[in-house]
């Protein structure tokens, strides 16, 4: 009897102590899409819901090396990048992504917040724009990380659209904008571009304070759908939905900005 082969995908990405973002709300997504999950771990940092009081860089050397092993023995069916923080890094991880051929590679550009707080210096974003960016199937920047990739800013949904062109232009093979930190009715709405559809997706607004993980959560099920074989276009409507249940049954714990909820297949219907 031949063994059915598992779809694996990979996080390249920091740990979050408090389990809202990160690797660890990547594995989870995973999970739930019946996708094995493995990891190459880039930071340790301390944080809650209430925020980051401290972040460790691992070595980028280590990094690479988490990468090889899993890639090595296991093999990946896809891989996302969340917080890779430093150009050492990010250059480790381009570098293993061109030597492995790894495909179906998803870049969450984690430059700045959603509250528009810059989160690495400017040769880092320079790196992941003109190196890494341009080696993913597709990238998904928030509001203020798609004003910096395509030096636009962004206040309209043609300002989405036109940012969404221009980052692709820039050497992105595809694009998806996020809405997350868009004002009023805009909140929510993301725009896609591949070089030939110019999409805007829209599901209902899921009204909670409790947003924390939600780009980690989304990246991470792009590339799960990726990894089950699902064509992009499908795995980036799939993966908002996905978005949409969790913050349904986002989390009310801690005194700050609480995580989506993974588990929401589990509960009763």
């Amino acid at each position: 009897m031949v063994k059915s082969r598992i779809p694996v995908a990979l996080t390249v990405a920091g740990s979050d102590s408090g389990g809202g973002a990160g690797i660890q709300a990547d594995l989870r997504t995973f999970a739930f899409h019946c996708v094995h999950g493995t990891s190459a771990l880039t930071c340790v940092t301390a944080q809650n819901t209430l925020g980051v009081t401290r972040v460790d860089a691992l070595p980028a050397e280590a990094v690479a090396a988490q990468i090889d092993a899993v890639v090595g023995d296991i093999g990946v069916d896809a891989v996302k990048t969340g917080m890779l923080l430093s150009r050492e890094i990010m250059g480790a991880v381009a570098r293993q992504v061109e030597i492995l051929n790894l495909g179906n590679l998803v870049v969450d550009p984690v430059m700045v917040s959603r509250g528009g707080d810059r989160l690495i210096d400017d040769g880092a974003i320079a790196f992941l724009r003109d190196v890494l960016i341009p080696l993913a199937a597709a990238v998904t920047p928030n509001r203020f990380e798609a004003q910096i990739l395509s030096g636009l800013e962004i206040l309209s949904l043609e300002d989405m659209r036109a940012a969404a062109q221009e980052i692709y232009r820039k050497g992105a093979k595809a694009v998806l904008v996020k809405g997350g930190g868009m004002p009023g009715d805009l909140r929510g709405i993301d725009v896609w571009f591949d070089g030939m559809q110019l999409e805007v997706l829209k599901t209902e607004n899921v009204e909670t304070e409790n947003t924390h993980g939600t780009g980690c959560t989304l990246s991470a099920a792009i590339a799960a759908n990726l990894a089950l074989g699902k064509d992009l276009f499908t795995a980036v409507q799939l993966s908002k939905n996905y978005v949409t249940d969790a913050l349904k049954y986002a989390l009310d714990i801690g005194a700050g900005q609480g995580p989506v909820g993974h588990f929401f297949p589990l509960l009763p219907k």
